[in-house]
């Protein structure tokens, strides 16, 4: 390809530009060249261009298409040089303008400063008593009896009281203005008040209180029955909050002994409170009068939206600082009279504590002043060649969708998009391109409609580096615009390995093909114009790199794809910093959150939490999902509309939300109206309806793929007379599975096709189970059965109690056999995959099922296409997840005649007829609240319905009458009409924490928390003298522990079974083998030292707590298992 390389830079970067394409180029002119050059090496001028450049700059890189033709490729460094076709100006020109343009949206900037400042000033006061003192120079380890947090609150109130006027800011105020408190007097009072504190605190100083309380944590109860006191409370002000809280709140250390004595401790002050400090006398004068001078305006924020971001900004300023200085070392030239230090650097006292305080205050205010670049100059991607071209036919709705939100922001004159708010549905079904269509849209509301940067949230982590590859191979985005981040490098490891392999498995790859399988995490991640700055050293430790890459990636790069743990720390994260990069990353960046309703009601009310935040920054927000329910999305709307209403209030913009729906039908954009909360919810649930009404119209009118029937099972139930429900020599479960397997046989013998080659009939099936225990004793029974003459079952188990290595191999298969997307009438390419090959050619059968018994597993993102399924149902969600997996690629010319889904009557619970709820763990059933009459699946659901087609359209239909007692569908409606509940104010629900102010608490967060499940152990197979063995690595060591009788755990006869119904036959030590083929290890020459160093790194696999004294049953075949 023939480039030329245009050049604006300026300044020292001149001298580096030109190096770099002098090595590359012919230079055509003063700042062009000329090029005949491949599509790797223009990759590699790219790379080294990114890597020196500041913010001087600017290069255009122009691919030369033909006579008449050129098209910009790329633009490296300041684009403001060219335009958006890479085109340099004939004329500039520029005026002086006083303050950046960033600061005039930033009117509470002062404010923000100069709450930052005193605080910071103060945040470790309650340092200076003899407790902490003492503890510092003796190297304790114990926690304080009264946290540091706590005293220096003390010490404020005890700063009001010493004012003389506990009503107005501008007493206490004064005195620090002044330098004029009494020491003597202001340690009689703090020791005067204990256990009396926030009781009477002006207005200012509660904010002071309330940053300085919680710079290290939430005030939290971790009393239950003391948490559940407080449900349904109203926390309408600060006042209100503050005065709920005692010490007992995280604050209070009680490890018995002479607790007395030492919480006296934490109240003297014989080294003094650092009154004769000149340093803290200076910053303390100059900022108190700062505020002194702002309270006025900051008791208008008091009354209005935008105090919550102030106070967040302020806290983060705090928190981000004291981190940063905290990490330095002391400064040796710091004099004070008073002797008073604030930590120590290996057991050696270090930063002094006047000194710490003055640092923390000045780096806060640098933070404060630079904040709004986060939000403004972060890197963004560029020139997505396939975002811009057209989609293909049977996807041109996603191009619709850009085309209808560029025509609704040039009506409205939005050149910066950023100027309204942005609330996207994206309900487009199974296999319409949803993933590249929320890449155009999020494209298409950037503030310049060009530049792409936002987040993909995913909900599962095995499904993120998959997404990662197509964001890869299909959008074009390289390593670095993309990072994908998950929590196991294990399996990054064994995703990239595949990913080579397949690589070099393909002939003629293009060049763009090999790029994108970069590692994700190499190279410069510095960009040019990102902001540059040392306070956030302390999270890219030059000490370690891995740590620090993948903390910039985070930050930095333009697309992140993650699990959405890592982005819902912003909100969730209650002690600690961990949600200050989160934090960062949102300031900057829109937010999609894919499958949005395979999440439970606990933790849709987090997400809300972390949409309520994105709404508060400004950005824009996109749910995906084709099962959306009503009382979802409006539920999530109502949460980003009110933190929109704060950002409104913070930048005073007059400006309404863009609601956005769309599938592969058509797309609606619409700008949300109302002046109330109520009006606001009640256009926007009106508007989703009519959207949602006119997809069902178009989903009816579709060709039918699935249809489903009920199999029978009721006189299996549980009765008084025969709890067991045995028959003869079969059990319950037995009888259960028999019927299973003649479904399985009945399915097949409709919607199987011929192998060509030997004319057999060739199936593959999908059986899902609800829990891994029956899933195995399943695969167990139909590798076992009779099956009769002719039939041939091919079985394998799928769950996610596997050791990561065996179950990467297994997922690996999967993907290359059922990734099915051939026309009618051509050969399935499954059929050329060697083990299916084998299966088939060596099968005495003339009916050949490869039968995959699983688990909610593979309900959600698996790319996987079955020709027929058999379902143990846990929800209605559950049934039209695993449906999507039957026909998900392949096309039908018409209807199918034969239904190709079987629904059991009764799950494996509802059969044992206990009481209990049957559709709990995974589903929607509870105990109480939500519990269903009967758990017979003909009166669940409208079986009729079922057998014209298995579709959304009871899950995403509003209904006016709903009978969640009754209907299946109804009960998870319920759920959802519970989540978008205004009612209740308290911390239990979404609403207290969108409108009352427990957001200044942990109580939300532990009333709700994030995937809150039963805790695992994580244990390692490891390959130990030519046997594998079960360990447990030691969280304080790091050493492995031999844990196989601890947990009893026993190995599954391996010559048993070695049957030829396994479909793929799993071998742990031959997979060990196969990694130390792959890799060239000179530091182990003995073989099984090199199985036992591979097998630490992907021998894992995960036990629930609660199950562990039950023991187990191991095999490489059916996993990990609990015994009965």
């Amino acid at each position: 390809m023939m480039v030329v390389f245009v050049s604006r830079c300026e300044k020292k970067a001149l001298k580096s530009t030109r190096r770099v394409l002098d090595a590359f180029a012919d230079r055509i002119g003063d700042s062009t060249w000329q090029t005949v050059i491949t599509a790797e090496g223009l990759a590699m001028v790219k790379s080294l261009l990114r890597k020196g450049a500041t913010k001087n700059t600017a290069v255009a890189c122009h691919w030369i298409r033909s006579r008449i033709r050129s098209e910009l490729v790329w633009i490296v460094g300041n684009r403001n040089k060219f335009n958006q076709d890479g085109i340099v100006p004939v004329n500039t020109t520029q005026s002086n303008i006083q303050h950046n343009e960033w600061e005039n949206d930033w009117e509470y900037l002062p404010q923000i400063k100069a709450l930052t400042a005193v605080a910071a000033l103060l945040h470790d006061w309650g340092k200076s008593s003899v407790l902490f003192q003492e503890k510092l120079v003796s190297k304790s380890k114990m926690g304080d009896p009264l946290r540091h947090e706590w005293i220096s609150c003390a010490i404020l109130q005890a700063l009001v009281v010493h004012s003389g006027d506990r009503s107005d800011d501008a007493a206490w105020l004064g005195l620090l203005h002044h330098w004029s408190f009494d020491e003597a007097k202001l340690v009689n009072i703090v020791q005067n008040q204990q256990g009396e504190f926030f009781m009477q605190l002006p207005p200012v100083a509660q904010i002071i209180a309330w940053l300085i309380l919680s710079h290290h944590r939430l005030p939290a109860l971790y009393e239950q029955s003391e948490r559940n006191g407080y449900a349904g409370t109203k926390r309408n002000d600060f006042s209100s909050v503050l005065k709920s809280i005692s010490e007992t709140w995280g604050y209070k250390n009680d490890y018995g002994g002479d607790f007395a004595s030492s919480v006296n401790k934490c109240f003297e002050f014989k080294f003094g409170l650092l009154k004769n400090s000149t340093a803290l006398a200076k910053q303390g004068k100059k900022w108190a009068g700062r505020l002194a001078a702002e309270k006025e305006n900051v008791l208008k924020v008091l009354n209005s939206g935008a105090l919550r971001l102030v106070v967040l900004y302020a806290r983060l300023c705090l928190m981000l600082s004291d981190h940063y200085i905290s990490s330095l070392a002391a400064d040796k030239t710091w004099s004070c009279e008073q002797k008073l230090f604030a930590n120590t650097d290996k057991g050696m006292l270090k930063q002094q504590l006047d000194e710490h305080l003055v640092r923390v205050s000045e780096q806060a205010l640098k933070i404060a002043q630079k904040l709004a670049r986060f939000s403004d100059q972060m890197e963004k991607a560029y020139g997505v060649k396939s975002l811009k071209q057209k989609s293909p036919l049977d996807f041109a709705w996603q191009d619709i969708a850009v085309e209808k939100i560029k025509k609704i922001r040039n009506a409205n004159q939005l050149a910066n998009g950023r100027e309204h708010g942005w609330f996207i549905v994206n309900m487009a079904s199974t296999g319409c391109g949803k993933t590249i269509a929320n890449a155009k849209i999020m494209q298409a509301i950037a503030e310049d409609g060009e530049g792409l940067r936002y987040i993909l949230a995913l909900g599962l982590r095995t499904l993120t580096l998959q997404t990662g590859d197509e964001y890869r191979e299909r959008i074009g985005l390289n390593s670095d615009e993309l990072a994908v981040l998950i929590g196991s490098s294990a399996v990054k490891e064994l995703h990239a390995q595949q990913a080579e392999k397949a690589n070099k498995d393909e002939a003629g790859i293009d060049q763009s093909g090999s790029e994108s399988l970069e590692l994700l995490l190499e190279g410069d991640l510095d960009y040019e114009e990102s902001p540059n700055v040392d306070f956030l050293d302390h999270y890219f430790p030059q000490g370690n790199h891995a740590t620090a890459a993948k903390n910039k990636a985070f930050l930095y790069k333009p697309v992140l794809a993650c699990t959405i743990d890592h982005i819902i720390a912003a909100t969730e994260t209650t002690k600690g910093g961990k949600y200050i990069l989160p934090f960062l990353r949102l300031l900057s960046s829109d937010l999609v959150i894919d499958e949005i309703d395979d999440f439970d009601k606990t933790d849709l009310i987090a997400i809300g939490r972390l949409v309520h935040l994105a709404g508060m920054l400004g950005r824009g927000v996109a749910i995906s999902s084709a099962t959306i329910p009503p009382g979802l999305a409006e539920g999530l709307f109502n949460a980003y509309q009110e933190g929109w209403q704060c950002y409104r209030s913070f930048y005073r913009k007059d400006k309404q939300i863009i609601c956005v729906w769309c599938d592969e039908f058509s797309t609606k954009v619409e700008i949300s109206h109302g002046i109330t909360t109520s009006e606001r919810c009640e256009y926007y649930a009106k508007l989703h309806e009519n959207f949602v009404n006119k997809r069902i119209g178009k989903l009816s009118k579709q060709i039918v793929k699935r249809k489903a029937y009920i199999v029978p099972c009721d006189h299996l139930i549980a009765t008084p007379d025969n709890p067991k429900c045995e028959s003869g020599a079969q059990s319950t479960e037995e009888q259960y599975f028999e019927i299973i397997k003649d479904n399985a046989k009945k399915l097949h013998t409709v919607h199987s096709f011929t192998d060509l080659k030997t004319g057999k009939k060739i199936s593959f099936g999908v059986v899902r189970l609800a829990n891994i225990p029956p899933c195995v004793q399943l695969s167990r029974y139909l590798i076992d059965a009779n099956w009769g003459d002719d039939f041939d079952p091919k079985v394998m188990t799928y769950h996610s109690r596997q050791i990561l290595l065996l179950r990467h191999e297994q997922e690996r298969h999967l993907d290359a056999v059922l990734k099915r997307k051939e026309q009618v009438g051509e050969e399935s390419p499954a059929l050329r995959n060697p083990v299916i090959r084998n299966h088939i050619d060596h099968s005495p059968e003339s009916n050949v099922l490869f039968l995959l018994v699983t688990t909610p597993v593979e309900e959600v993102g698996r790319d996987h296409d079955f020709d027929w399924a058999i379902i143990e149902p846990s929800s209605f969600r559950s049934i039209i997840q695993l449906a999507g997996r039957v026909l998900r690629h392949r096309k039908t010319v018409a209807d199918i005649v034969a239904p190709n889904i079987a629904i059991m009557q009764y799950n494996l619970k509802g059969i044992r007829n206990d009481g209990k709820p049957a559709f709990r763990h995974p589903g929607y059933e509870t105990n109480v609240t939500y519990r269903l009459h009967t758990h017979d699946m003909t009166q669940l659901v409208d079986a009729a319905e079922l057998t014209k087609g298995v579709n959304a359209i009871p899950r995403i239909t509003k209904l006016t009458h709903i009978k969640p007692h009754e209907k299946l569908a109804d009960l998870e409606h319920a759920v959802m009409n519970d989540f978008k509940d205004k009612s209740s104010q308290g911390p239990e629900g979404l609403q207290g924490w969108l409108t009352g102010y427990w957001w200044t608490t942990a109580i939300p967060q532990q009333f709700n928390r994030f995937r809150e499940s039963s805790p695992e152990i994580k244990l390692y197979l490891l390959w130990q003298e030519g046997k594998a063995v079960f360990y447990e690595q030691q969280t304080d060591k790091g050493e492995f522990v031999e844990r196989e009788k601890f947990y009893g755990i026993e190995h599954f006869v391996k010559g048993g079974e070695q049957s030829i119904r396994h479909w793929l036959s799993r071998d742990y030590e031959q997979a060990l083998l196969r990694q130390l083929d792959d890799r060239a290890d000179p530091d182990f020459q003995l073989e099984n030292d090199r199985l036992l160093r591979i097998s630490k790194k992907f021998g894992e696999v995960n036990i629930p707590e609660y199950g562990k004294d039950n023991g187990f049953i191991y095999s490489d075949q059916f996993g990990l298992v609990q015994k009965k």
